[in-house]
């Protein structure tokens, strides 16, 4: 089979920036201020040529959507509850999908047909950390095995059936645990992003009827890089960190704060070869063919090309 052969259409930014047509740019820098990643530094320039053109697809994606459960509901003849259109995005910690979500949940709240966009994120369904201590799998934190999986897929099943209030756990990076009083309430948005390491993952040996948390996608995203280069973002942001939040008392990685360059860089570099790395190339880098569009990032954080899987 020839290997030029490929489920996708591949963009570099020059013939994907003109996809934008003339949607317009609605966020400023007070905007992309707050939803910008640690040491990540997009500019509205890469809005404009990356993300509103994806913004745009997306919204047509969600607008052929609505008609088809609009045609569903006439052919039935009654109407069902909001259902709403679930985007799944996926990869490795510190490749910058949580601000590719952050970005993605600005643009599409400000589309007229779908002004609702909750981001639900899934550091929330891992198990609390006294049950990872008690499992011996701290750390295996962030590994498959480590997610209340049954929980999620509760979650997004109820989302998906259109229930007028799902909560969903929250996570504190502070403590680096799930907090146990505290819930995100969903409560039938027009867009729900879900945001994880693993969301594409499925799992060998199952049976044939298995559900798995993708079932219940209609689309999804994968932030992708070559992994030396997010080896190198993760040390950066681990610095940063050290000098930030890692300096507030309450902070699990407080211990962390007092470290020299050296040391840092030393401890970042161990933790993502014991842990992120394996991570990446065992469950999340396996799961990249299973999008439906992949963002291959550069070095310096900008999109060099965009692959959208053929309908």
């Amino acid at each position: 089979m020839s290997s030029d052969i490929s489920p996708y259409l591949s963009f570099d930014r020059e013939s994907w920036r003109p996809l934008r047509a003339s949607t317009p740019l609605t966020l400023d820098e007070g905007d992309l201020e707050a939803v910008r990643g640690i040491n990540e530094s997009i500019s509205l320039d890469e809005v404009a040529d990356i993300y509103l053109p994806l913004s745009r697809l997306l919204n047509l994606y969600v607008a052929a959507t609505q008609q088809l459960f609009h045609a569903t509901d006439t052919f039935l003849g009654h109407h069902y509850a909001k259902v709403p259109y679930v985007i799944g995005i996926a990869g490795s910690v510190a490749v910058g999908k949580s601000t590719t979500a952050r970005i993605l949940q600005t643009l599409l709240s400000r589309w007229p047909n779908h002004p609702q966009v909750d981001l639900v994120t899934t550091d929330g369904f891992l198990f609390p950390n006294a049950v990872l201590e008690e499992r011996d799998m701290m750390h295996r934190k962030g590994f498959p095995e480590s997610y209340d999986v049954a929980h999620l897929l509760r979650f997004i099943a109820a989302v998906k059936a259109g229930q007028k209030e799902v909560a969903a756990p929250v996570y504190s990076h502070r403590a680096y645990d799930v907090l146990a009083d505290e819930a995100k309430i969903v409560r039938q948005p027009d867009i729900v992003l879900v945001e994880g390491l693993n969301v594409l993952q499925t799992r060998n040996g199952e049976s044939s009827g298995a559900l798995f948390v993708s079932d219940f996608f209609d689309f999804s995203i994968f932030v992708d890089a070559e992994a030396e280069t997010i080896e190198r973002w993760y040390i950066e942001r681990f610095l940063t960190l050290r000098d930030t939040a890692f300096t507030e008392p309450g902070s699990y990685f407080h211990r962390y704060a007092g470290l020299s360059d050296d040391e840092a860089r030393s401890i970042a570099r161990r933790i993502w070869r014991e842990i992120n790395g394996p991570n990446l190339r065992e469950n999340i880098e396996p799961t990249r063919e299973r999008a439906d569009l992949i963002l291959e990032k550069s070095g310096d954080h900008t999109v060099r090309r965009v692959r959208l899987r053929r309908l």
